[in-house]
């Protein structure tokens, strides 16, 4: 369960949003400059937001704010850098200790097959394409089952097959593992697809919830519908 209110300043705008999600998928959706890098980056623990509460599970990781190798966060975002001095069988297991690796050696034998990895395990990332980079960079964020996964854009860039193989991926993960799942993208058919449920922002606020068909429907605001690419 994630339970979070976040209230940040920004220099044109202030965040303040509340999120209350159990095991689920929840889409952040609005237009760039709305927030939803700030609610991720606040969530992982590399801001520190002005005020309201971030609790994870029975955890509380603000106030105060718990460092981020304390919280048990995935984030994966657009350009997420590789160990360049590391092959990816290192890059993919790196936060994890020696005893864990023995405990973990099933789930990172699923991972490694799943993203199709057997024949890059030992590659460095020099060698690596954009699209095989970012499988080992969501292999890394999965590898210690966190409780919280934050993508942002993870998918900008993509071939659509490619980014589509991805989130059903994330999805069948998802579902059997039960982690809270928030995703950030500039393409609402890439969202759409992996989360049910969507919460739209605009300039820091929360505007409207519920599913994407509730959206597509009503939307709240015209910026909403040109997003959505819908007739006036």
């Amino acid at each position: 369960m994630l339970d979070c209110r976040i209230q940040k300043t920004r220099r044109t705008y202030e965040v303040a949003v509340d999120i209350l999600a159990g095991g689920e998928r929840v889409a952040l959706f609005g237009p760039s400059g709305s927030g939803k890098s700030t609610i991720l980056s606040c969530l992982a623990g590399l801001e520190v937001p002005d005020a309201g509460h971030i609790r994870c599970g029975h955890e509380t990781w603000f106030p105060p704010p718990l460092a981020l190798h304390h919280r048990s966060v995935g984030y994966l975002r657009q350009r997420e850098p590789l160990f360049p001095h590391l092959p990816v069988s290192e890059n993919v297991q790196f936060s994890l200790d020696a005893a864990t690796r023995v405990q973990e050696r099933d789930w990172i034998a699923e991972i490694r097959s799943r993203l199709d990895l057997d024949a890059l395990w030992h590659a460095r990332p020099h060698h690596l394409s954009g699209g095989q980079a970012r499988r080992v960079a969501l292999a890394r964020t999965l590898c210690r089952r966190p409780r919280l996964v934050l993508l942002d854009e993870p998918f900008a860039g993509l071939d659509r097959p490619l980014a589509r193989e991805l989130a059903r991926i994330l999805k069948v993960w998802q579902e059997r593992l039960g982690f809270v799942l928030l995703a950030v993208d500039h393409d609402p058919l890439v969202l759409e697809g992996l989360c049910p449920r969507v919460i739209a922002m605009e300039e820091g606020r929360l505007v409207q919830q519920g599913s994407w068909a509730e959206l597509r429907q009503r939307p709240a605001t015209p910026t909403l519908r040109a997003l959505l690419d819908l007739d006036p």
